[in-house]
């Protein structure tokens, strides 16, 4: 029974056993999945039944909503029933599933926020020819592209981690991740490095690196501009800026603490860092968007108004 156990199960050994307190601990994380859920399906709609908001910058936002649901259904109702477990086994195929789920989740949040930096880089810095770039053609390219590219390098790599001989059944973290599998193999690992390696420059590095590309540009554009052409563009930008730079400090405490040894780590703060990554972009991108861009909040006023008669 030991060897099934080994052979077909992994065990997420960071869940604290913090007795009592589980139950306000799935609650308070029961209504944060609940407020993602309804924030990101109010975006979603708002912006599908407004014709006046069908542009590029708002269908962006769209996708990102519904990234959102992806990637916190993902990993919220397998979390909420290890809370109230007094087991944390999760057989291969579910643990193989997270980890493409959760990977693909960060990598069209990163390859989005990439696409919606170029929407804004078109938009200011070559006003006269965005209709002519950013066509409806164009979209479909882009979204298919953010869609298919991150899916087709993540189950390679995926498929890679599930074909090693492990030996070892924990995974020192709260979900699956594909680092803590491969830590678990019985023999080299330097083709997972290599190729992991390879994914996470290309679905991190590169938007990575464009975005700030593309905002240098912005900036300089505007260092000569008005200072209400400044105010504009800061209106504009600002929401998607924020959204960056929230997910890439969160991606990265994530990365830094998988490399970093969890011995010597507070499990609590440990388990914090790692939620971030599950809950600070769903909960914040809704709140961001709906309330810094006026045409949204004044849509999403006018839907409730609509709602209370």
């Amino acid at each position: 029974m030991e060897n099934d156990t080994v052979s077909f199960y992994f065990n997420l050994t960071m869940f604290v056993n913090i007795g009592h307190y589980r139950y306000p601990a799935f609650i308070f994380c029961l209504l944060i999945y609940s407020f993602i859920l309804s924030a990101n399906l109010v975006i979603i709609l708002v912006i599908s039944r407004e014709k006046t908001l069908h542009e590029p910058m708002y269908l962006f936002i769209a996708l990102l909503s519904i990234n959102s649901l992806y990637g916190s259904t993902g990993f919220f109702p397998r979390f909420l029933i290890d809370l109230l477990s007094d087991t944390h086994l999760i057989s291969r195929p579910a643990c193989f599933i997270q980890i493409y789920t959760l990977y693909t989740y960060a990598s069209y949040e990163m390859t989005i926020l990439g696409i919606m930096a170029y929407d804004r880089y078109v938009a200011i810095c070559h006003p006269l020819h965005y209709h002519r770039k950013m066509t409806s053609k164009t979209l479909i390219k882009l979204a298919t592209m953010a869609g298919i590219f991150p899916a087709f390098l993540i189950i390679l790599c995926v498929s890679l981690s599930a074909r090693l001989p492990l030996c070892g059944h924990e995974i020192q973290k709260i979900f699956c991740a594909n680092w803590n599998v491969v830590k678990l193999s019985c023999v080299t690992t330097v083709v997972n490095n290599i190729y992991g390696m390879l994914t996470a420059i290309v679905t991190v590095f590169l938007p990575l690196f464009y975005v700030l590309y593309t905002y240098t540009q912005i900036v300089l554009i505007c260092w000569t501009k008005s200072a209400e052409f400044k105010g504009k563009v800061l209106q504009r930008c600002l929401p998607h800026l924020l959204s960056f730079v929230i997910y890439s400090l969160v991606a990265f405490c994530d990365v830094a603490l998988s490399r970093y040894n969890l011995e010597e780590t507070n499990p609590f703060v440990a388990v914090m860092l790692w939620l971030e990554l599950a809950i600070v972009p769903p909960v914040l991108n809704p709140l961001v968007y709906g309330l810094k861009l006026p045409e949204i909040r004044r849509h999403i006023s006018r839907m409730f108004s609509w709602y209370k008669k």
